[in-house]
């Protein structure tokens, strides 16, 4: 009779756990829990609970026994191990976290992103159409829902919701969009740079205009040769500014719409009208970004002056190890010293390098209107020369009239209205060199992130001051013939050889 009753406690437990276990299968199938699946639970809980409670003296009989004891320590142990990795786990799907071990950080979001989706404080919806669910695309905005609540994703079948898909003005499928109250912009792929510039685009109220001064031989913002400036005019327009070609006499000055201006690369001197104009515009709180390369006068020394800054008659040569490993050639000056500014403080040791560059530095280091900061100093192997002489062969240090490094190369200067109105805010940069940011340039190192970073900070965006997202570099290794031969050589004779001839020393000394 005992026997029966354990036999038929048993079948009671076996019941009551395949009736939970079909409960818990059902509820993670459905991803709701209905009526059928709550019954299932409830009973097998039940059902469970009374083979427990009818049979809890054999329970107590079966543990009392010697070997009992053994199995419950290892089960104990399992149950605590088990319960350990899922408090881990717990914790690891509550508090994200992910490592990143390439060296360019390609899987992580980068400074820009961090910055902008941080401070959102507006919602925005990242809309996804297509007939099926992009998986890659998913985990991307996961990293950015992370990092703040406001951001939302949503994938629309635009075959069952056209409406919707007409309203963003999807026209095929597998497109994104992005959008934040009433306005939306379509996503033009889907990298991190695609998504953080759609953001950016969807939550800034005011379009600031970027201004670029011409006629004086400047740099064409829509050159796309070697020397142009299309590539940084991308760059704006990525960022939502908008971008145009001013020239100051044609245009009688400078027009409301310009947030701050940019000066590239002139080669011919502004007329005295021209500084006046420019010299008003900032003293009435305007921007200026001034790109002034080697052997060339723009005639703009009373500005500098009033900012605070000299702007060297010379050219700048780098004899650092730091250039002859890059082979940039001497006067391509490398930057990895930056200056406490804004524009330059997440930069780290990352470089940047000036092709052809003259110094920049500050005139009175004590003065406290405008406050001017050095933002790039070349290294103490560098120096200047009065200028580029063809006929040189060697260039040299001539301590009597060269400057030996650290160089500054460029300034940042910042003035404070005060409250009477007499004196009004003011920025202005002056970097000695325009190549940097040119279509052949721009993409290399840290320039472009100087470039931007110069002119958020002159517009004071500062949220978007930052360091972009990255692109693989190019670790490929190119062998010339004879490498090749001799690697495949040492692959094929050098290595096996070592391995025959390991072997054969054992057998020896074993034998």
């Amino acid at each position: 009779m005992n026997l029966d009753r354990q036999e038929w406690l048993r079948n009671l437990a076996t019941i009551g756990i395949a009736m939970a276990v079909a409960g818990a299968i059902r509820y993670e199938y459905q991803g709701e829990l209905l009526l059928t699946s709550k019954i299932l639970l409830i009973g097998g809980g039940v059902l469970i609970l009374a083979a427990l409670v009818l049979g809890y003296q054999s329970i107590i009989n079966f543990f009392s026994r010697p070997s009992a004891r053994v199995g419950t320590n290892a089960f104990t142990l399992i149950i605590s191990v088990v319960a350990i990795l899922g408090f881990l786990n717990f914790l690891s799907y509550r508090h994200h976290k992910r490592v990143d071990l390439t060296t360019e950080k390609l899987f992580s979001l980068s400074d820009q992103t961090k910055k902008i989706v941080g401070g959102l404080k507006q919602d925005v919806d990242i809309y996804w159409f297509d007939i099926s669910p992009n998986a890659t695309l998913q985990d991307q905005v996961a990293e950015y829902r992370n990092l703040n609540s406001h951001l939302h994703f949503k994938e629309v079948d635009p075959q069952q919701h056209p409406e919707t898909a007409q309203e963003f003005g999807i026209t095929r499928r597998a497109q994104g969009a992005v959008a934040s109250g009433a306005k939306h912009q379509l996503l033009e792929g889907t990298t991190e740079q695609d998504i953080t510039n759609a953001i950016v685009k969807v939550t800034r109220n005011v379009v600031k205009t970027v201004c670029f001064v011409e006629g004086h031989g400047e740099r064409s913002i829509t050159g796309s040769d070697a020397d142009g400036y299309a590539g940084a005019a991308a760059l704006l327009k990525q960022e939502s500014y908008e971008t145009k070609s001013i020239n100051l006499v044609t245009n009688n000055g400078i027009p409301p719409e310009c947030t701050e201006v940019v000066i590239v690369g002139p080669k011919q001197a502004f007329l005295p009208v021209e500084e006046q104009i420019l010299a008003k515009y900032l003293d009435d709180g305007g921007k200026a970004f001034i790109l002034v390369d080697p052997q060339t006068d723009p005639k703009l020394d009373d500005i500098f002056t009033t900012w605070n800054v000299k702007v060297g008659d010379n050219v700048i040569v780098d004899a650092s190890a730091l250039s002859q490993m890059a082979q940039m050639g001497p006067f391509v000056p490398i930057v990895v010293t930056y200056g406490p500014s804004p524009i330059t403080e997440r930069f780290g040791t990352g470089m940047t390098l000036f092709p052809n560059a003259r110094t920049v530095s500050v005139i009175d280091k004590n003065k406290t209107q405008p406050g001017s900061t050095e933002l790039l100093k070349t290294s103490t192997r560098s120096f200047t020369i009065p200028k580029l002489d063809p006929n040189v062969k060697e260039i040299a240090f001539d301590k009597t009239k060269d400057t030996l490094g650290p160089l500054s190369l460029g300034v940042a200067s910042e003035r404070k209205g005060t409250a009477d109105s007499s004196i009004k805010d003011g920025r202005v940069v002056v970097i000695g060199n325009s190549q940097f940011a040119s279509n052949q340039f721009g993409g290399q190192v840290r320039n472009a992130d100087l470039f931007m970073n110069s002119v958020n900070w002159l517009a004071a965006d500062e949220d978007l001051i930052s360091i972009r997202p990255k692109s693989a570099t190019n670790r490929s290794v190119t062998f010339t013939e004879t490498q090749q031969r001799e690697l495949n050589w040492f692959s094929l004779l050098f290595l096996p050889g070592i391995v025959v001839l390991s072997g054969v020393y054992i057998w020896w000394k074993r034998r």
